[in-house]
Protein backbone atom coordinates (compact mmCIF):
# COMPACT_ATOMS: atom_id res chain seq x y z
CA UNK A 1 0.00 0.00 0.00
CA UNK A 2 1.36 3.44 -0.92
CA UNK A 3 1.96 6.11 1.75
CA UNK A 4 0.25 8.89 -0.22
CA UNK A 5 -2.82 8.92 -2.43
CA UNK A 6 -2.69 9.42 -6.23
CA UNK A 7 -3.71 13.08 -5.99
CA UNK A 8 -0.67 13.96 -3.86
CA UNK A 9 1.52 11.86 -6.13
CA UNK A 10 0.41 13.90 -9.13
CA UNK A 11 0.91 17.19 -7.28
CA UNK A 12 4.41 16.23 -6.16
CA UNK A 13 5.31 15.11 -9.69
CA UNK A 14 4.04 18.44 -10.97
CA UNK A 15 6.20 20.27 -8.41
CA UNK A 16 9.25 18.24 -9.51
CA UNK A 17 8.53 19.02 -13.17
CA UNK A 18 8.31 22.74 -12.36
CA UNK A 19 11.67 22.45 -10.59
CA UNK A 20 13.20 20.93 -13.73
CA UNK A 21 11.86 23.77 -15.88
CA UNK A 22 13.12 26.41 -13.43
CA UNK A 23 16.51 24.65 -13.35
CA UNK A 24 16.85 24.92 -17.13
CA UNK A 25 15.85 28.57 -16.92
CA UNK A 26 18.48 29.18 -14.26
CA UNK A 27 21.19 27.58 -16.38
CA UNK A 28 20.68 30.29 -19.01
CA UNK A 29 22.98 32.67 -17.12
CA UNK A 30 26.16 32.28 -15.04
CA UNK A 31 24.52 34.47 -12.40
CA UNK A 32 21.74 31.98 -11.78
CA UNK A 33 23.40 28.71 -12.85
CA UNK A 34 24.27 27.57 -9.32
CA UNK A 35 20.75 28.24 -8.11
CA UNK A 36 19.39 26.42 -11.16
CA UNK A 37 21.49 23.36 -10.38
CA UNK A 38 20.25 23.32 -6.79
CA UNK A 39 16.62 23.66 -7.89
CA UNK A 40 17.09 20.80 -10.37
CA UNK A 41 18.72 18.62 -7.71
CA UNK A 42 15.84 19.33 -5.32
CA UNK A 43 13.36 18.40 -8.05
CA UNK A 44 15.16 15.12 -8.68
CA UNK A 45 15.25 14.30 -4.97
CA UNK A 46 11.55 15.12 -4.68
CA UNK A 47 10.77 12.86 -7.65
CA UNK A 48 12.69 9.92 -6.16
CA UNK A 49 11.05 10.38 -2.74
CA UNK A 50 7.62 10.52 -4.38
CA UNK A 51 8.24 7.21 -6.14
CA UNK A 52 9.12 5.54 -2.85
CA UNK A 53 6.01 6.95 -1.19
CA UNK A 54 3.55 6.20 -3.98
CA UNK A 55 4.60 2.84 -5.41
CA UNK A 56 4.63 -0.51 -3.64
CA UNK A 57 8.10 -2.02 -3.96
CA UNK A 58 9.22 -5.55 -3.11
CA UNK A 59 12.98 -5.02 -3.42
CA UNK A 60 13.60 -1.81 -1.49
CA UNK A 61 16.91 -3.02 0.07
CA UNK A 62 18.27 -3.84 -3.40
CA UNK A 63 17.12 -0.49 -4.76
CA UNK A 64 18.66 1.44 -1.87
CA UNK A 65 21.85 -0.59 -2.21
CA UNK A 66 22.09 0.24 -5.90
CA UNK A 67 21.55 3.95 -5.11
CA UNK A 68 24.30 3.87 -2.50
CA UNK A 69 26.73 2.16 -4.87
CA UNK A 70 25.88 4.53 -7.71
CA UNK A 71 26.24 7.59 -5.51
CA UNK A 72 29.49 6.23 -4.08
CA UNK A 73 30.93 5.97 -7.58
CA UNK A 74 29.53 9.18 -9.07
CA UNK A 75 30.05 11.67 -6.24
CA UNK A 76 33.87 11.32 -5.94
CA UNK A 77 34.24 11.44 -9.73
CA UNK A 78 32.13 14.60 -10.00
CA UNK A 79 33.99 16.33 -7.14
CA UNK A 80 37.46 15.51 -8.42
CA UNK A 81 36.97 16.04 -12.16
CA UNK A 82 38.95 18.91 -13.68
CA UNK A 83 37.19 21.65 -15.61
CA UNK A 84 39.03 20.51 -18.74
CA UNK A 85 37.49 17.06 -18.35
CA UNK A 86 33.90 18.21 -17.81
CA UNK A 87 32.76 17.26 -21.35
CA UNK A 88 34.05 13.72 -20.80
CA UNK A 89 32.09 13.55 -17.55
CA UNK A 90 28.96 14.79 -19.31
CA UNK A 91 29.47 12.11 -21.98
CA UNK A 92 29.81 9.39 -19.33
CA UNK A 93 26.74 10.43 -17.36
CA UNK A 94 24.76 10.85 -20.56
CA UNK A 95 25.73 7.36 -21.74
CA UNK A 96 24.75 5.85 -18.39
CA UNK A 97 21.33 7.50 -18.67
CA UNK A 98 20.74 6.09 -22.15
CA UNK A 99 21.93 2.65 -21.08
CA UNK A 100 19.69 2.65 -18.01
CA UNK A 101 16.65 3.57 -20.10
CA UNK A 102 17.43 0.72 -22.53
CA UNK A 103 17.76 -1.82 -19.71
CA UNK A 104 14.48 -0.73 -18.13
CA UNK A 105 12.73 -1.14 -21.48
CA UNK A 106 14.28 -4.59 -21.94
CA UNK A 107 13.00 -5.73 -18.53
CA UNK A 108 9.51 -4.38 -19.18
CA UNK A 109 9.14 -6.29 -22.46
CA UNK A 110 8.12 -9.46 -20.64
CA UNK A 111 5.34 -7.65 -18.77
CA UNK A 112 3.24 -6.31 -21.63
CA UNK A 113 1.22 -7.59 -24.55
CA UNK A 114 0.23 -4.12 -25.73
CA UNK A 115 1.71 -3.40 -29.17
CA UNK A 116 1.81 0.36 -28.59
CA UNK A 117 3.78 -0.13 -25.38
CA UNK A 118 6.14 -2.40 -27.31
CA UNK A 119 6.65 0.41 -29.82
CA UNK A 120 7.83 2.61 -26.95
CA UNK A 121 10.00 -0.25 -25.70
CA UNK A 122 11.82 -0.82 -29.00
CA UNK A 123 12.29 2.94 -29.43
CA UNK A 124 13.83 3.17 -25.95
CA UNK A 125 16.01 0.13 -26.60
CA UNK A 126 17.37 1.42 -29.87
CA UNK A 127 17.86 5.10 -28.99
CA UNK A 128 19.20 4.31 -25.51
CA UNK A 129 21.74 1.85 -26.93
CA UNK A 130 22.83 4.38 -29.59
CA UNK A 131 23.33 7.01 -26.88
CA UNK A 132 25.22 4.61 -24.61
CA UNK A 133 27.66 3.39 -27.27
CA UNK A 134 28.07 6.79 -28.93
CA UNK A 135 28.76 8.47 -25.60
CA UNK A 136 31.43 5.87 -24.87
CA UNK A 137 33.18 6.72 -28.14
CA UNK A 138 32.99 10.48 -27.51
CA UNK A 139 34.44 9.94 -24.02
CA UNK A 140 37.29 7.90 -25.46
CA UNK A 141 38.03 10.57 -28.08
CA UNK A 142 38.05 13.49 -25.65
CA UNK A 143 40.04 11.51 -23.08
CA UNK A 144 42.46 10.61 -25.90
CA UNK A 145 42.04 6.90 -25.21
CA UNK A 146 41.67 6.70 -28.98
CA UNK A 147 42.42 9.06 -31.83
CA UNK A 148 40.44 12.32 -31.85
CA UNK A 149 40.49 12.26 -35.65
CA UNK A 150 37.62 10.81 -37.71
CA UNK A 151 37.74 7.02 -38.03
CA UNK A 152 36.54 6.06 -41.48
CA UNK A 153 37.05 3.01 -43.64
CA UNK A 154 35.78 1.82 -47.05
CA UNK A 155 32.18 0.72 -46.86
CA UNK A 156 31.39 2.55 -43.60
CA UNK A 157 28.32 4.36 -45.00
CA UNK A 158 27.02 1.10 -46.44
CA UNK A 159 27.61 -0.73 -43.17
CA UNK A 160 25.87 2.01 -41.20
CA UNK A 161 22.87 1.91 -43.54
CA UNK A 162 22.69 -1.88 -43.29
CA UNK A 163 22.79 -1.76 -39.47
CA UNK A 164 20.02 0.84 -39.33
CA UNK A 165 17.81 -1.10 -41.76
CA UNK A 166 18.38 -4.29 -39.79
CA UNK A 167 17.52 -2.45 -36.57
CA UNK A 168 14.23 -1.19 -38.03
CA UNK A 169 13.35 -4.70 -39.24
CA UNK A 170 14.15 -6.31 -35.90
CA UNK A 171 12.24 -3.56 -34.05
CA UNK A 172 9.10 -4.31 -36.08
CA UNK A 173 9.52 -8.03 -35.34
CA UNK A 174 9.84 -7.33 -31.60
CA UNK A 175 6.66 -5.25 -31.60
CA UNK A 176 4.63 -8.13 -33.07
CA UNK A 177 6.36 -11.06 -31.35
CA UNK A 178 7.57 -9.74 -28.01
CA UNK A 179 10.66 -11.96 -28.42
CA UNK A 180 13.37 -11.34 -25.81
CA UNK A 181 16.01 -12.82 -28.11
CA UNK A 182 15.11 -10.35 -30.87
CA UNK A 183 15.09 -7.53 -28.32
CA UNK A 184 18.64 -8.44 -27.33
CA UNK A 185 19.60 -8.44 -31.00
CA UNK A 186 18.04 -4.98 -31.34
CA UNK A 187 20.12 -3.84 -28.37
CA UNK A 188 23.30 -5.08 -30.07
CA UNK A 189 22.35 -3.37 -33.32
CA UNK A 190 21.73 -0.13 -31.40
CA UNK A 191 25.18 -0.35 -29.82
CA UNK A 192 26.74 -0.92 -33.24
CA UNK A 193 24.79 2.01 -34.72
CA UNK A 194 25.97 4.28 -31.89
CA UNK A 195 29.61 3.43 -32.50
CA UNK A 196 29.35 3.76 -36.29
CA UNK A 197 27.57 7.11 -35.91
CA UNK A 198 30.31 8.69 -33.77
CA UNK A 199 33.50 7.10 -35.13
CA UNK A 200 33.56 9.36 -38.24
CA UNK A 201 33.32 12.49 -36.06
CA UNK A 202 36.51 14.23 -35.04
CA UNK A 203 38.12 17.47 -33.99
CA UNK A 204 35.97 20.22 -32.51
CA UNK A 205 32.81 18.40 -33.65
CA UNK A 206 33.01 15.86 -30.81
CA UNK A 207 31.50 18.09 -28.07
CA UNK A 208 28.61 18.91 -30.40
CA UNK A 209 27.87 15.22 -30.82
CA UNK A 210 27.84 14.86 -27.02
CA UNK A 211 25.01 17.40 -26.96
CA UNK A 212 23.17 15.50 -29.70
CA UNK A 213 23.52 12.22 -27.81
CA UNK A 214 22.24 14.00 -24.71
CA UNK A 215 19.08 14.78 -26.69
CA UNK A 216 18.88 11.10 -27.68
CA UNK A 217 19.07 10.08 -24.02
CA UNK A 218 16.26 12.51 -23.20
CA UNK A 219 14.05 10.96 -25.88
CA UNK A 220 14.87 7.47 -24.60
CA UNK A 221 13.96 8.49 -21.04
CA UNK A 222 10.71 10.06 -22.25
CA UNK A 223 9.82 6.85 -24.09
CA UNK A 224 10.65 4.80 -20.99
CA UNK A 225 8.20 7.01 -19.12
CA UNK A 226 5.51 5.86 -21.55
CA UNK A 227 6.56 2.26 -20.95
CA UNK A 228 6.34 2.64 -17.17
CA UNK A 229 3.30 4.91 -17.19
CA UNK A 230 5.30 7.60 -15.36
CA UNK A 231 4.35 11.13 -16.44
CA UNK A 232 7.36 12.75 -14.73
CA UNK A 233 9.80 10.66 -16.77
CA UNK A 234 7.99 11.76 -19.92
CA UNK A 235 8.26 15.43 -18.87
CA UNK A 236 11.90 15.22 -17.75
CA UNK A 237 12.97 13.26 -20.82
CA UNK A 238 11.19 15.65 -23.14
CA UNK A 239 12.88 18.63 -21.48
CA UNK A 240 16.30 17.01 -21.88
CA UNK A 241 15.56 16.04 -25.46
CA UNK A 242 14.37 19.52 -26.39
CA UNK A 243 17.16 21.39 -24.61
CA UNK A 244 19.78 19.03 -26.04
CA UNK A 245 18.44 19.58 -29.55
CA UNK A 246 18.44 23.37 -29.12
CA UNK A 247 21.99 23.29 -27.73
CA UNK A 248 23.17 21.08 -30.58
CA UNK A 249 21.80 23.49 -33.16
CA UNK A 250 23.27 26.48 -31.32
CA UNK A 251 26.72 24.87 -31.18
CA UNK A 252 26.56 23.87 -34.83
CA UNK A 253 25.61 27.45 -35.74
CA UNK A 254 28.53 28.76 -33.65
CA UNK A 255 30.80 26.47 -35.68
CA UNK A 256 29.23 27.61 -38.94
CA UNK A 257 28.26 24.03 -39.77
CA UNK A 258 25.15 21.91 -40.16
CA UNK A 259 24.37 18.96 -37.90
CA UNK A 260 24.43 16.66 -40.95
CA UNK A 261 27.84 18.05 -41.91
CA UNK A 262 29.11 17.34 -38.42
CA UNK A 263 27.88 13.74 -38.41
CA UNK A 264 28.76 12.81 -41.98
CA UNK A 265 31.30 15.42 -43.03
CA UNK A 266 34.24 13.02 -42.66
CA UNK A 267 32.90 10.94 -45.56
CA UNK A 268 33.75 13.85 -47.86
CA UNK A 269 36.61 15.36 -45.87
CA UNK A 270 34.51 17.92 -44.03
CA UNK A 271 35.28 17.21 -40.38
CA UNK A 272 36.94 19.80 -38.18
CA UNK A 273 40.07 17.71 -37.80
CA UNK A 274 43.09 18.61 -39.85
CA UNK A 275 46.80 17.83 -39.66
CA UNK A 276 48.56 17.29 -36.34
CA UNK A 277 51.94 18.41 -37.74
CA UNK A 278 53.80 21.11 -35.80
CA UNK A 279 54.80 24.10 -37.91
CA UNK A 280 58.46 25.15 -38.17
CA UNK A 281 57.73 28.51 -39.83
CA UNK A 282 59.46 31.47 -38.15
CA UNK A 283 57.39 33.64 -35.81
CA UNK A 284 58.10 36.68 -33.69
CA UNK A 285 58.47 35.55 -30.09
CA UNK A 286 58.84 37.74 -27.04
CA UNK A 287 59.62 37.74 -23.33
CA UNK A 288 57.19 38.23 -20.42
CA UNK A 289 58.75 41.63 -19.78
CA UNK A 290 58.11 42.79 -23.35
CA UNK A 291 54.51 41.58 -23.19
CA UNK A 292 54.10 43.40 -19.87
CA UNK A 293 55.24 46.64 -21.51
CA UNK A 294 52.66 46.20 -24.29
CA UNK A 295 49.92 45.57 -21.75
CA UNK A 296 51.00 48.08 -19.12
CA UNK A 297 51.00 51.03 -21.46
CA UNK A 298 47.84 50.14 -23.37
CA UNK A 299 44.53 51.90 -22.92
CA UNK A 300 42.34 48.92 -23.80
CA UNK A 301 43.13 45.21 -23.53
CA UNK A 302 40.90 42.32 -24.55
CA UNK A 303 41.80 38.89 -23.15
CA UNK A 304 40.69 35.89 -25.20
CA UNK A 305 40.66 32.69 -23.08
CA UNK A 306 40.76 29.22 -24.58
CA UNK A 307 41.26 25.56 -23.76
CA UNK A 308 44.95 26.12 -22.99
CA UNK A 309 43.99 28.40 -20.11
CA UNK A 310 41.73 25.69 -18.72
CA UNK A 311 44.41 22.99 -19.06
CA UNK A 312 46.96 25.16 -17.21
CA UNK A 313 44.38 26.17 -14.56
CA UNK A 314 45.48 29.75 -15.15
CA UNK A 315 42.11 31.44 -14.70
CA UNK A 316 42.99 32.92 -11.29
CA UNK A 317 46.23 34.38 -12.63
CA UNK A 318 44.37 35.79 -15.65
CA UNK A 319 41.86 37.42 -13.30
CA UNK A 320 44.68 38.86 -11.18
CA UNK A 321 46.38 40.22 -14.31
CA UNK A 322 43.14 41.92 -15.34
CA UNK A 323 42.89 43.55 -11.90
CA UNK A 324 46.51 44.72 -12.08
CA UNK A 325 45.89 46.30 -15.48
CA UNK A 326 42.66 47.93 -14.32
CA UNK A 327 44.57 49.40 -11.36
CA UNK A 328 46.65 51.24 -13.97
CA UNK A 329 43.49 52.68 -15.52
CA UNK A 330 43.40 50.20 -18.41
CA UNK A 331 40.05 49.01 -19.74
CA UNK A 332 40.04 45.16 -19.69
CA UNK A 333 37.42 42.74 -20.98
CA UNK A 334 37.30 39.01 -21.66
CA UNK A 335 36.06 37.90 -25.10
CA UNK A 336 34.06 34.66 -24.95
CA UNK A 337 33.48 32.51 -28.02
CA UNK A 338 30.40 30.23 -27.80
CA UNK A 339 32.47 27.06 -28.31
CA UNK A 340 35.79 28.10 -26.73
CA UNK A 341 37.10 25.19 -24.72
CA UNK A 342 35.26 21.92 -25.05
CA UNK A 343 31.67 22.90 -24.37
CA UNK A 344 29.38 25.95 -24.32
CA UNK A 345 29.96 28.11 -21.28
CA UNK A 346 33.31 26.46 -20.53
CA UNK A 347 35.15 29.79 -20.33
CA UNK A 348 32.30 31.51 -18.47
CA UNK A 349 32.39 28.89 -15.73
CA UNK A 350 36.18 28.89 -15.62
CA UNK A 351 36.43 32.65 -15.17
CA UNK A 352 33.47 32.83 -12.81
CA UNK A 353 35.43 30.38 -10.64
CA UNK A 354 38.16 33.05 -10.50
CA UNK A 355 35.59 35.74 -9.55
CA UNK A 356 35.90 37.67 -12.80
CA UNK A 357 32.90 40.07 -12.86
CA UNK A 358 30.13 38.97 -15.20
CA UNK A 359 30.20 42.45 -16.76
CA UNK A 360 33.74 41.77 -17.98
CA UNK A 361 32.71 38.59 -19.83
CA UNK A 362 31.52 39.67 -23.26
CA UNK A 363 30.08 37.30 -25.83
CA UNK A 364 31.35 37.22 -29.41
CA UNK A 365 28.52 39.25 -30.90
CA UNK A 366 29.06 42.02 -28.38
CA UNK A 367 32.87 42.18 -28.34
CA UNK A 368 33.78 41.70 -32.00
CA UNK A 369 33.15 45.32 -32.97
CA UNK A 370 35.39 46.45 -30.09
CA UNK A 371 38.59 44.71 -31.17
CA UNK A 372 39.41 47.56 -33.54
CA UNK A 373 39.59 49.88 -30.52
CA UNK A 374 41.84 47.51 -28.55
CA UNK A 375 45.54 48.24 -28.22
CA UNK A 376 46.29 44.60 -27.34
CA UNK A 377 44.39 41.35 -27.80
CA UNK A 378 45.89 38.78 -25.43
CA UNK A 379 45.01 35.28 -26.65
CA UNK A 380 45.55 32.75 -23.87
CA UNK A 381 45.41 29.14 -25.06
CA UNK A 382 42.91 29.74 -27.87
CA UNK A 383 43.53 29.06 -31.55
CA UNK A 384 40.65 27.88 -33.72
CA UNK A 385 38.15 30.45 -32.40
CA UNK A 386 40.43 33.31 -33.58
CA UNK A 387 41.74 31.70 -36.77
CA UNK A 388 41.08 33.91 -39.85
CA UNK A 389 40.99 30.76 -42.01
CA UNK A 390 37.37 30.48 -40.94
CA UNK A 391 36.70 33.55 -43.13
CA UNK A 392 39.42 33.46 -45.77
CA UNK A 393 40.11 29.83 -46.67
CA UNK A 394 37.33 27.89 -48.42
CA UNK A 395 37.85 24.19 -47.87
CA UNK A 396 39.37 24.73 -44.42
CA UNK A 397 37.89 22.44 -41.76
CA UNK A 398 36.60 25.51 -39.90
CA UNK A 399 35.57 27.60 -42.91
CA UNK A 400 32.34 29.45 -42.17
CA UNK A 401 32.73 29.31 -38.39
CA UNK A 402 32.15 32.71 -36.73
CA UNK A 403 35.35 33.81 -34.98
CA UNK A 404 36.56 36.47 -32.57
CA UNK A 405 38.04 39.27 -34.68
CA UNK A 406 41.34 39.56 -32.79
CA UNK A 407 43.15 40.45 -36.03
CA UNK A 408 41.50 43.89 -35.80
CA UNK A 409 43.46 44.77 -32.65
CA UNK A 410 46.58 46.94 -32.97
CA UNK A 411 48.74 44.27 -31.36
CA UNK A 412 48.04 40.57 -30.86
CA UNK A 413 49.84 38.43 -28.28
CA UNK A 414 49.45 34.65 -28.29
CA UNK A 415 50.31 32.68 -25.16
CA UNK A 416 51.00 29.17 -26.44
CA UNK A 417 52.80 26.10 -25.20
CA UNK A 418 54.11 25.28 -28.70
CA UNK A 419 53.37 25.74 -32.38
CA UNK A 420 51.16 22.69 -32.34
CA UNK A 421 47.86 23.50 -34.10
CA UNK A 422 44.57 23.80 -32.25
CA UNK A 423 41.89 21.14 -31.87
CA UNK A 424 40.91 21.51 -35.52
CA UNK A 425 44.48 20.68 -36.51
CA UNK A 426 45.18 23.64 -38.81
CA UNK A 427 47.67 26.49 -38.73
CA UNK A 428 46.65 29.98 -37.72
CA UNK A 429 48.06 32.47 -40.22
CA UNK A 430 47.49 35.29 -37.76
CA UNK A 431 50.51 34.06 -35.81
CA UNK A 432 52.77 35.01 -38.70
CA UNK A 433 51.43 38.57 -39.14
CA UNK A 434 53.64 41.60 -38.29
CA UNK A 435 51.41 42.76 -35.43
CA UNK A 436 51.53 39.37 -33.68
CA UNK A 437 53.87 38.32 -30.88
CA UNK A 438 54.09 34.87 -29.31
CA UNK A 439 55.03 34.03 -25.74
CA UNK A 440 55.77 30.33 -25.40
CA UNK A 441 55.22 28.29 -22.25
CA UNK A 442 52.56 26.97 -19.91
CA UNK A 443 49.71 29.48 -19.83
CA UNK A 444 49.67 29.82 -16.05
CA UNK A 445 53.45 30.19 -15.78
CA UNK A 446 53.51 32.73 -18.62
CA UNK A 447 50.67 34.73 -17.07
CA UNK A 448 52.43 34.68 -13.70
CA UNK A 449 55.62 36.08 -15.25
CA UNK A 450 53.70 38.72 -17.20
CA UNK A 451 51.78 39.69 -14.05
CA UNK A 452 55.00 40.11 -12.07
CA UNK A 453 56.48 42.22 -14.86
CA UNK A 454 53.36 44.40 -15.03
CA UNK A 455 53.49 45.01 -11.30
CA UNK A 456 57.16 45.96 -11.63
CA UNK A 457 56.45 48.61 -14.29
CA UNK A 458 56.80 52.13 -12.99
CA UNK A 459 53.71 54.26 -13.42
CA UNK A 460 54.36 57.01 -15.95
Amino acid sequence: MSLIDPVWTSLLYLAAAVCFILALKGLNSPRTARRGNLVGAFGAALAVATVFMSVKMDNVPWILGAMVVGSGVAAPIARQVKMTQMPQLVALFNGVGGGAAALVALLELAHTEDHWVRVAIVFTLLVGAVSFAGSGITFSKLQELMTTRPVVFPGLPTLMGAVLLAAVGVAVAVVFSGSLALALLLLVLGLAAGMLLVLPVGGADVPIVISLLNAFTGLAVAASGLVLGNVLLVVAGTLVGASGTILTRAMATAMGRSVAGILFGAFKGGSTAGSTAVSDRPVRSSSPEDVAVLLGYAQRVIIVPGYGLAVAQGQHTAAELALALEARGIDVDFAIHPVAGRMPGHMNVLLAEANVPYESLKEMGEINSEFRTADVALVVGANDVVNPAAKTTPGSPIYGMPILEVADARQVVFLKRSMRPGFAGIENELMYEPQTTLLFGDAKESLTKVLSAVKALKLS
